[in-house]
């Protein structure tokens, strides 16, 4: 197993580096509270098992779907805080073995085969999400 570190410090932000097996959303909540981030916007890739949330409106609930062993070629989020928690919301787009690519929203990545790499760059004003009635999701608020 690899002593390396998961994250440094670069001018901007933050480079981290997760092995297979991580809970992406877990290991940034965990960064987010270690290093007291106010909030931040984040770019990634990789290899992983996805499950993307279809927003069904009506229901006011996210319609799920896992695939699992995809690449991630693009993945795009924002960190902030909700009820004095880090709060993660991201998308992105995977595509499997036939290249047939899927995306959206994420509910939840685990890093597959191989590693994901995530860059953030940080905020300088702690932001915070909140339910918004009508629409009965987080919104991000300035």
């Amino acid at each position: 197993m690899s002593t390396a570190p998961e994250y440094i410090r670069t001018p901007t932000g933050y480079l981290m580096v997760l092995r297979q097996g991580a809970d992406v959303f877990a290991r940034l909540e965990h960064l987010a509270i270690a290093e007291a981030i106010p909030s931040a916007s984040f770019t990634g890739l990789g290899f992983v098992h996805a499950t993307f949330g279809f927003w069904d409106a009506a229901k006011k609930v996210f319609e799920p779907q896992t695939f699992r062993d995809v690449e991630l070629g693009s993945l795009v989020g924002s960190l902030a805080w909700k009820e004095g928690r880090p709060s993660v919301h991201a998308h992105g787009v995977a595509a499997g073995r036939d290249f047939r690519a899927y995306g959206g929203h994420l509910l939840g990545l685990e890093v597959g085969t191989g590693s994901l790499e995530l860059t953030l760059l940080l905020h300088d004003k702690r932001l915070e999400r909140a339910i918004d009635e009508c629409l009965g999701a987080n919104v991000l608020g300035l």
